[in-house]
């Protein structure tokens, strides 16, 4: 293989397929927080040289699902339990206030798209595959944002989620196993339905209940898998 062709493959489809590839193991948990990335060690596995390795890890690091230590050594990024209840109050905010500006702002056009997302994730939950659920998860609470006409809350919102993907798939778990999987369509739809309406009030409601499911959920799963002493507490009622 030439140097031109090694360098083309370096900056076009090995990085992109590598950085896809570890960020599905990633978000699915196929690779657990904590897990040693080694380049040399992926190189070997992708059959390639190390810098389309490098680069893909890098765009990860972007992404904050790795993390390089002192050592230089790359980890895929720990679930920080002790940060939870700050992620979980910031998420709650965020789904709020988009929720809110959607239910008020939305358009015909922005209905049909969100109606569509919320058929993907239906379509998705019954697959029963977590990284397809997180994912269209994601695209349905997106699809709310984008109505709600605030690129800033938006992207703040858009991180929000990203962050929370491997945390989701634990939720996913705990409600399969549980028999509750239903409650994920059903507050999906009754969030449209309230954005149908331009009811605000009731959108803000049912927002602020779908992140409180998701953090007694995500509890409920840590307590009955994990020992850990941190304080989870409970989010304040929707005022």
């Amino acid at each position: 293989m030439s140097d031109e062709i090694e360098v083309k493959r370096t900056r076009g489809t090995g990085s992109r397929s590598v950085y896809e590839t570890l960020r599905n193991e990633i978000l699915s948990l196929a690779l657990p927080p904590g897990q040693l990335l080694d380049e040399t060690t992926l190189a070997e596995r992708f059959n390639m040289s190390r810098a389309p390795v490098r680069e893909a890890l890098i765009r990860l690091g972007s992404d904050e699902l790795v993390v390089t230590l002192s050592n230089r050594s790359t980890i895929v990024s720990p679930i920080e339990v002790a940060t939870f209840p700050k992620y979980v109050e910031a998420l709650d905010i965020a789904q709020r206030m988009n929720t809110r500006l959607a239910a008020a702002l939305r358009t015909e056009q922005d209905l049909k798209v969100i109606a569509k997302r919320d058929k993907a994730f239906a379509t998705a939950v019954k697959t029963g595959n977590h990284l397809a659920m997180s994912e269209a998860n994601k695209e349905f609470h997106m699809a709310i944002a984008h109505a709600g006409k605030n690129q800033y809350l938006a992207s703040f919102y858009e991180r929000l989620l990203s962050q929370g993907q491997r945390m989701l798939h634990l939720h996913f778990e705990y409600l399969e196993r549980t028999h509750e999987g239903y409650l994920l369509t059903d507050e999906h739809g009754q969030m449209l339905e309230a954005i149908r309406e331009r009811n605000v009030e009731l959108a803000d409601e049912l927002a602020h209940a779908h992140t409180r499911q998701f953090q007694q959920n995500f509890i409920n799963f840590m307590r009955e898998n994990y020992t850990t002493d941190v304080a989870l507490g409970p989010l304040k009622a929707a005022e």
